[in-house]
């Protein structure tokens, strides 16, 4: 098939009992402008399950006017699997949807709107929701990004990549030739941190990064992804990854700057974290949560210089 508009991309590994969901979600699209032409890349990330003949069944009685594909992409990894995507694709825009985010029926006019509407965005991301197996902890908000959940308001507006403050890869939505000319084929994958990093490559080579109010997604969370278990070790991982994000387009002379600045930000905040919550922390998992991934941001330095002394 030639060039497309638009292409739906979805990585999955051993998710052939979640991504028919999200197929069935995307088949019913409501498309009102006829013109545009679209696809959707089911990208096998090596998986174990039956994931390649599910596909197949769903081609079978697929309408032609979106065509269904599927690759293989051999080398586990969630960045492997995104950067082959973004080869295979043959649209002008490329969308990211996990096998367990289900976008709304307008999600793709919505994504290819805005795209149209925002020549100078290299990437954009809606709101995310979270669909939830059980009830989340109480103020369970404060760290419902970690779980890639965005929920910013209804009024379009930039991100904030030198913050960090930017879209998920769940439900991102890039221009392909911005991809192609800005990104490293090989991402340095930083733990938890792939989604950012693409993202911060658009942003340094002159792009924009969007937040789209009109696109939704819904985050399908099992109940065992609200455990403490689960929270706390994702709290610690998220924190690890800071530095080595700030540092990706940082030069050598600002370095030591930004290497203090999350040294003394993080202990500042672990502080005033232990004098407001010091009694609640063994009943307030949110808390603790907040409490573990300052730790983890202000240990982030150290990681990332025992990281390069292992290469």
């Amino acid at each position: 098939m030639g060039s497309v508009d638009f292409t739906v991309v979805i990585p999955t590994y051993d998710g052939s009992q979640r991504f028919p969901e999200v197929l069935d979600a995307l088949k019913c699209q409501y498309i009102s402008n006829n013109g545009v032409q679209w696809e959707i890349l089911v990208v096998d990330n090596n998986s174990q399950d039956d994931t390649p003949e599910k596909v197949k069944y769903y081609q079978q009685a697929w309408p032609l006017e979106f065509p269904l594909r599927y690759c293989l992409e051999p080398r586990q990894g969630l960045a492997f699997a995104r950067q082959r995507g973004i080869e295979e694709a043959n649209g002008t825009y490329v969308a990211f949807l996990d096998d367990d985010t289900v976008p709304d029926q307008q999600w793709v006019e919505c994504a290819f709107d805005f795209g149209q509407a925002h020549p100078e965005a290299g990437a954009f991301g809606g709101q995310v929701h979270g669909d939830f197996e059980v009830s989340p902890p109480e103020n369970f908000k404060r760290i419902q990004s970690f779980l890639a959940i965005k929920e910013r308001g209804e009024q379009a507006h930039l991100y904030d990549p030198k913050n960090l403050v930017l879209p998920p890869g769940a439900g991102l939505v890039v221009r392909r030739q911005a991809w192609l000319q800005s990104v490293p084929t090989c991402l340095s994958r930083v733990s938890s941190g792939e989604d950012f990093e693409a993202s911060l490559h658009l942003h340094q080579a002159g792009w924009e990064i969007w937040y789209c109010p009109t696109m939704h997604l819904f985050h399908q969370i099992p109940k065992w992804r609200l455990e403490p278990k689960y929270l706390l070790k994702l709290s610690k991982t998220v924190g690890l990854c800071v530095c080595e994000l700030r540092l990706l387009h940082t030069s050598k002379l600002q370095i030591p700057i930004v290497v203090m600045r999350i040294l003394l930000g993080n202990l500042r905040r672990i502080i005033r974290h232990l004098l407001h919550y010091r009694w609640q922390l063994k009943d307030d998992l949110v808390a603790l949560c907040e409490l573990r991934f300052f730790i983890y941001s202000f240990i982030s330095p150290f990681h990332l210089l025992r990281k390069k002394l292992n290469v």
